[in-house]
């Protein structure tokens, strides 16, 4: 998935670790074998191929339910978040390969191809038909978030009860350490340098940031963040973070994202639309920074 991924749990004894996180290992790479849109024969590839060919293709249960998780949180948050958004994320890739920008041509057509009602789902037959020519999937806004849980899951068949899992900066824990009232997690205040940080205790709950401070492209004196609103078909244009405390991984992981292209004054009504979600967002305009919590962490 394009980071690492770290793993920390307590097991009743060593041939368990090793056994569990091999377990890990394995489910990992798995996933990425599916969800990946950097493979060229990974499954979610190989389904953008079918766009446009009104044909329903069976896929697997893995790429169903994150198509499946994705599409909801699309429709909740009436399209901030896109799982069709590719053709605009390899506009994207290239702009910060060649340092160029993209022409208004390539943008609108890339856009035609962008919109969570061109991707049908059918969980009789558990199978997916992109309506238009052109679209290309893209999970990596909940990929790593769905991962996570995954992993989280295979840990728990192996009995262990105690562990945290962060891949890219994506965290969820289980049950807190031994002795301890969570897992100690520091949260950055939104500076570029970091230097100010939260501490928290995390238990049974996921947590993860999106923010543009490293990744961003710098195009005539205009910073566009790599977060890009799947409405515009632009990145940002102005700092924002956002912080997610939720339930599970996949809804921390999706939720920056959709958090972040509302910006602060939109989501304090969005964050309404998902239950047991708790956001830290700051947001910097016209040079003022703004900071809103929707509860305290």
């Amino acid at each position: 998935m394009g980071t690492q991924f770290n793993v920390i749990f307590y097991a009743p004894d060593s041939l368990t670790a090793r056994r569990a996180n091999a377990a890990v290992d394995a489910r990992m790479d798995s996933l990425n074998q599916i969800m990946s849109d950097y493979l060229d024969g990974s499954e979610l590839n190989e389904l953008s191929k079918t766009a446009g060919s009104g044909k329903w293709v069976p896929v697997s249960a893995d790429l169903f339910a994150v198509l499946q998780k994705a599409k909801t949180i699309a429709r909740r948050s009436t399209g901030r978040f896109d799982p069709t958004l590719g053709p605009l994320t390899l506009l994207w890739r290239r702009a910060v390969r060649r340092k160029g920008f993209p022409t208004d041509r390539e943008r609108h057509r890339a856009r035609r191809a962008v919109g969570y009602r061109l991707m049908a789902l059918d969980s009789t037959t558990r199978s997916v038909r992109l309506r238009r020519v052109g679209m290309r999937l893209d999970v990596g806004g909940i990929g790593q978030g769905f991962a996570i849980d995954e992993a989280l899951k295979r840990l728990a068949e192996f009995g262990i009860k105690s562990a945290l899992i962060d891949i890219g900066g994506d965290v969820l824990a289980s049950d807190a350490p031994p002795g301890s009232q969570g897992w100690r997690v520091s949260i950055g205040s939104g500076n570029a340098d970091d230097a100010d940080t939260t501490t928290i205790f995390l238990k049974n709950a996921a947590i993860t940031t999106s923010g543009d401070t490293y990744r961003f492209l710098a195009y005539k004196g205009r910073r566009y963040s790599h977060i890009m609103d799947p409405r515009s078909g632009l990145g940002l244009r102005h700092f924002v973070r956002a912080t997610v405390l939720a339930p599970d991984g996949y809804r921390a992981d999706a939720l920056t994202k959709v958090f972040s292209v509302a910006g602060l004054r939109r989501s304090r009504r969005l964050v309404k639309r998902f239950p047991g979600v708790r956001l830290l967002i700051l947001e910097n305009k016209r040079g003022r920074l703004h900071k809103w919590q929707s509860a305290p962490f």
